[in-house]
């Protein structure tokens, strides 16, 4: 079917859904393979997955540093700009994966709406995100001394348990009564002054600080692309996990790092991760303080749940990057093997080797080792957002010159395209400044400087290269392929029996 006759037939149809399907070639460009992945997860397998992935060291353990550099208030203003970044990603990304929810994700659709290219750097960038990110997770993890069975909902129940015992040492309820209220936004203040510079250029500089470790707290909410392709019932179900990342930003992220602000200030010599041997994290230090005596092994024992529970999804995801890679022609086809209930195990065991970096950690200090990886995980997430900006704003673009109708979509933002732009901007402007503080006066470190700026400059080098060997040019909007694989998608769609109590139902509203 011709780019003119798929335009033809949108306007007469004026829905998605009533594109005439019936004579289109459903199959892709692509040799499948004879076992593919399997359609099993159901909503709350994406959700878990979803959370499993950003509820982690990022947050139980990397706030302790952004407390230091840039006070609660630097702290705070840190995670809400970096959660409106991930909130306009999300929305960007659910339109899409929802409407057409293939394996591969994100980085098949950069193939359909931008080019070659691009699919093949964001999948090797994002690749290397998540196979980065795992060593990341265990050297963090290293700073815990206790071992439970790997569960994520634990650490849901770790942090929604910290945020309510949050509220309650501030408002004087701990063994030693100290009624601390907003005490520390005072003294030392609301704004920390960065590597000692005074007035506001201190103050912004330590806000600025923040951004790239809140980063790396929130990337991976983008997982349920990765897990589109193994959706159940995928147009009902990622959509609902769509609209509910808000829920997630606000009150996991938000509202810890507000309690965290409220509880240790930002003096406090144990948040130096890297140097103290007592460095620990802003909840367990909160805890000691308050008197509390047995809980912060507890939860030392749960951070590190956490970190193995996070780490289960970063090589979950890291797998199924690998074998959307191979999918496209971008990685040896070896990666596309999967058992015969469709787990792709040699994806799976390559994956699993990258664990192995976490033993730099032995000579360098994990809390240092724990930092470069953080680093290098932020920029190589924030232009893997960066990516989803852009074919999203292509997918928007193709959409609308096709004359098919937003409303029809499975889910769509009233945001766009104002969002992905915003997104796509906020991110590069991000990776840009995310050195800066090796460039202060005595304050030049290598290590740092190559984690921070080697992803941001392997995103182009990447790009550039595919180009000249892919030599495909960039689709032109009419001539996007929205249609594809739509019947296949459909019959996996059905509706779903109704809640039959309040509990479901709630589980539901919040999953």
């Amino acid at each position: 079917m011709s780019s003119t006759d798929m335009h033809e037939k949108a306007k007469a149809s004026e829905k998605v859904s009533d594109v005439d399907v019936s004579s289109h070639d459903y199959t892709d460009v692509e040799t499948a393979p004879s076992n593919t992945l399997k359609r099993q997860l159901k909503n709350r397998h994406i959700a878990m997955i979803s959370i499993g992935g950003v509820i982690g060291t990022g947050l139980f353990l990397g706030t302790a540093t952004s407390l230091r550099d840039g006070g609660p208030i630097g702290l705070l203003l840190g995670y809400a700009v970096v959660g409106t970044i991930c909130y306009s990603v999300m929305v960007s990304l659910g339109e899409m994966v929802a409407y057409l929810p293939i394996p591969g994700g994100h980085i098949r659709l950069a193939e359909r709406f931008v080019d070659p290219a691009l699919s093949f750097t964001m999948g090797w960038n994002y690749w290397y995100n998540w196979t980065i990110i795992l060593p990341a997770e265990l050297s963090a993890a290293c700073r815990s001394h206790q071992l439970l069975e790997p569960v994520g909902s634990i650490k849901v129940i770790t942090i929604t348990g910290l945020i309510i015992l949050g509220i309650v040492l501030d408002l004087g309820g701990g063994p030693n009564h100290d009624r601390i209220g907003f005490r520390y936004w005072k003294e030392p203040g609301p704004f920390a002054q960065f590597n000692g510079i005074s007035g506001s250029t201190g103050q912004f500089l330590g806000w600025w600080s923040v951004m790239t470790q809140a980063a790396f707290s929130f990337i991976g909410t983008e997982i349920v692309a990765i897990a589109a392709g193994e959706a159940k019932n995928p147009r009902r179900n990622l959509p609902k996990a769509i609209k509910r990342v808000y829920i997630r930003i606000l009150l996991f992220y938000i509202g810890g790092v507000t309690i965290i602000g409220l509880l240790v200030p930002s003096s406090e010599p144990d948040l130096n991760i890297t140097t103290s041997d007592a460095g620990k994290s802003p909840f367990v230090i909160a805890i000691k303080h308050a008197g509390i005596k047995g809980l912060p092994s507890v939860i030392n024992a749960a951070l590190l749940t956490s970190a193995w529970s996070a780490a289960s999804s970063d090589l979950y995801t890291s797998s199924r990057a690998l074998y959307g890679l191979a999918i496209a022609g971008n990685a040896p086809k070896i990666f596309l093997t999967t058992s015969k209930k469709g787990l792709p195990y040699v994806s799976i065991i390559f994956c699993s080797l990258f664990a192995t970096l976490a033993y730099m950690g032995i000579n360098a200090g994990s809390g240092k080792v724990f930092g470069w990886f953080a680093n290098m995980t932020s920029v190589a997430g924030l232009m893997t957002w960066f990516g989803i900006s852009v074919t999203y704003i292509r997918f928007h673009a193709g959409f609308k010159a096709q004359g098919f109708d937003r409303k029809s979509l499975p889910y769509a933002s009233p945001l766009q395209p104002y969002a992905a732009w915003y997104a796509a901007i906020a991110c590069i402007v991000i990776c840009f400044f995310s050195g800066w503080k090796v460039f202060l006066k005595d304050n030049w470190d290598v290590a740092n400087f190559i984690t921070n700026y080697l992803p941001f400059a392997l995103f182009p080098i990447l790009y550039c290269g595919a180009k000249l060997w892919r030599r495909v040019p960039i689709v032109k909007p009419l001539d996007m392929d929205f249609v594809s694989g739509l019947a296949e998608i459909e019959a996996d769609c059905y509706d779903e029996p109704p809640p039959r109590n309040w509990v479901e139902k709630f589980w539901g509203w919040l999953m």
